[in-house]
């Protein structure tokens, strides 16, 4: 492989790579939390329309 090759290679690794840890660290952070659940309605039907 080329110089220019590996340079490149090396460029989109850390592009990658650094992504992935900056989205890690900003969970770590701040967790994605979705909140409560809702609870069901028993016994109901979906209204149409």
């Amino acid at each position: 492989m080329s110089t220019g090759a590996v340079v490149m290679m090396i460029v989109a690794m850390v592009v990658v790579w650094g992504g992935l840890l900056a989205a890690v660290l900003k969970l770590r952070g701040h967790p994605d939390d979705p909140g409560p659940e809702p609870e069901p309605e028993l016994g109901r039907l979906p209204e149409d329309g």
